[in-house]
């Protein structure tokens, strides 16, 4: 059964620019890179723009979906109760083009680090406590579930009472007849 999406996550447009700048400033740190930004430019423009386009996060009753990828594409399907800490991160250049970086760590997960990065949702904040909102709600149903139906308590409760009904006409009948046999030695 496929869940129904509950929310996608929107990208901001300033992503692109933050990863042209970034790619241009690793550039013009190597001397050598200097003549790679005519190239840097159009061709760092159309990789950007795919990229951007080919990621996702879209958020189900039950996980966590995250697709990103150009040339080797990724599908990250984490479910919501492993999930144990959304982190979002800023450095100095994220604040400066309004960005944040959204990281994912689950229980279990194998390294250090964490197991999802997004860079760029838009309305992140939003994104992440409706992510966290909806883990809540499915630890209770998880939770309820586990506890006794109150119909089933209603009925256990019955049944004991009707227990300790019949153990008590038990004793009262031993009583009887230990008095018969208390009258008869006599």
């Amino acid at each position: 059964m496929e869940d129904d999406i509950l929310l996608t996550a929107n990208f901001k447009q300033n992503l692109q620019r933050y990863w042209l700048a970034a790619g241009t400033v690793l550039i013009c740190v190597t001397v050598v890179g200097i003549p790679l930004l005519l190239i840097w430019f159009p061709i760092g423009l159309w990789a950007t723009q795919r990229y951007i386009d080919n990621m996702s996060a879209e958020l189900t009753a039950q996980k966590l979906i995250v697709r990103k990828g150009i040339f080797t594409r990724t599908e990250n399907t984490v479910p919501l109760d492993k999930i144990t800490d959304m982190a979002l991160i800023q450095d100095p250049i994220m604040r400066f083009f309004g960005l944040h970086k959204l990281t994912v760590e689950t229980a279990g997960q194998s390294g250090s680090g964490a197991l999802i990065n997004l860079l760029g949702i838009d309305e992140v904040e939003s994104f992440r406590a409706n992510v966290l909102r909806q883990k809540s709600i499915l630890e209770e149903r998880k939770r309820g579930s586990e506890t006794v139906p109150n119909n089933d308590q209603d009925e256990a409760l019955i049944c004991l009472r009707d227990i300790a009904a019949s153990l008590g006409r038990i004793e009262t009948m031993f009583a009887k007849l230990e008095q018969v046999k208390g009258n008869d030695e006599c």
